[in-house]
């Protein structure tokens, strides 16, 4: 028999039977449940939806596990060993620039829309703040009965007169300095001399003062040269005890790593002489060639306190001049309380100069 088409009316070639899709149906057997839109994937669409309830949880692993990792290095930072190429005192050195990958971590996990990442990533800066957050609070107050900087002048500093010049006008009562050329002393005494009458060089090593020095004698750090030296400084208000000190050079090597050997033994010999010291107000001004939170360093960080930590604002990053990365350069106390410190400008040093106020 011959088929009859009715006009205007579009027949299903598949028929009932057939498995098409109707109004209705959701392509899968059933009808559409409502809400179902908001968890599936758009068709054609594989991007990431925060809306996909399911999938923003189970995203975003890797982010995940990379600020895990990252928060726990920051929490054993203390106990990583420095057998391997000093591996501890070089992480340490810059840890507070880890705190730049949690940013970035975030961001990915924004872009991932994982929910999981973003929690993670929550962690890190949690440890970071609990690290570092005291340090972006501004701790300084007014005052203080003594004023004293330190300054890495740089062997190679192509302005001498125009460093010393500088730190005559700082106003500080004592001015310790490290890294001095034998062939530029005399500019530094011609320069300080009106400001800070009694001053002693011992090596590469100086101090400058208001008041009057006395028991000046250098330190044995291991060099083989003085690097190190102890006075005392008779102010107004009674003795104070000052080292200045350079510690031997680090440096981050191909083959050998973070070279810290020789600064680490220094370190222990200046503690040493610290610890025996009979004057109970004791100052230790010096490029340290370390930070605080270097565990190298703990014979003497742990037995005077860091003014910068303790009344400072911000890190205080006193190395390299052009782009400072890490304070190196060091004024800690013991039996003295830190009023204020900060970072003078930069002179022709590779060092900025570091300042504090104390009350004796």
């Amino acid at each position: 028999m011959a088929r009859v088409d009715t006009p205007g009316i579009r027949r299903d070639e598949g028929g009932a039977g057939s498995g098409g899709a109707r109004d209705g149906d959701d392509g899968a057997g059933g009808p559409a449940e409502p809400g179902d839109e908001g968890n599936a994937t758009p068709p054609g669409d594989g991007a990431p939806r925060w809306r996909d309830r399911v999938g923003r949880w189970r995203r975003g692993w890797w982010i995940a596990g990379l600020s895990l990792a990252l928060a726990l290095v920051m929490l054993v930072h203390s106990r990583i060993p420095n057998e391997i190429g000093n591996l501890g005192s070089l992480l340490q050195t810059f840890l507070p620039w880890l705190g730049l990958a949690i940013p970035a971590l975030a961001l990915c996990g924004v872009l991932r829309r994982s929910a999981t990442a973003v929690v993670a990533v929550l962690v890190p800066a949690l440890v970071w703040v609990d690290l570092f957050g005291g340090l972006l609070v501004d701790k300084s107050g007014e005052g203080g009965a003594l004023m004293v900087v330190s300054h890495n002048v740089d062997a190679d500093n192509a302005d001498p007169a125009e460093t010393a010049r500088r730190l005559a006008e700082s106003e500080a009562d004592v001015i310790a300095l490290q890294e001095l050329p034998q062939g530029e002393v005399a500019t530094y005494e011609e320069a300080l001399s009106a400001s800070h009458p009694f001053h002693t060089v011992q090596g590469t090593v100086g101090l400058w003062s208001r008041y009057p020095l006395s028991g000046t004698a250098p330190v044995d750090i291991g060099m083989g040269w003085t690097r190190a030296m102890r006075s005392t400084v008779a102010t107004d208000d009674g003795e104070v005890a000052v080292y200045v000190a350079h510690l031997p050079s680090v440096r981050v090597q191909f083959r050998a790593g973070f070279t810290a050997g020789q600064r680490d033994d220094a370190a222990e010999r200046l503690a040493r002489a610290i610890a025996s010291e009979t004057v109970p107000r004791t100052l230790l001004l010096g490029d340290l060639n370390g930070t605080m939170n270097d565990g190298a360093l703990a014979p003497l960080t742990s037995q005077l306190r860091s003014t910068q930590g303790a009344a400072g604002e911000g890190f205080g990053f006193s190395w390299p001049a052009g782009f400072p990365m890490a304070r190196i350069d060091q004024i800690l106390v013991r039996g003295l309380e830190p009023v204020s410190s900060w970072t003078l400008p930069a002179t022709g040093s590779d060092h900025l100069p570091v300042a504090a106020r104390v009350d004796l």
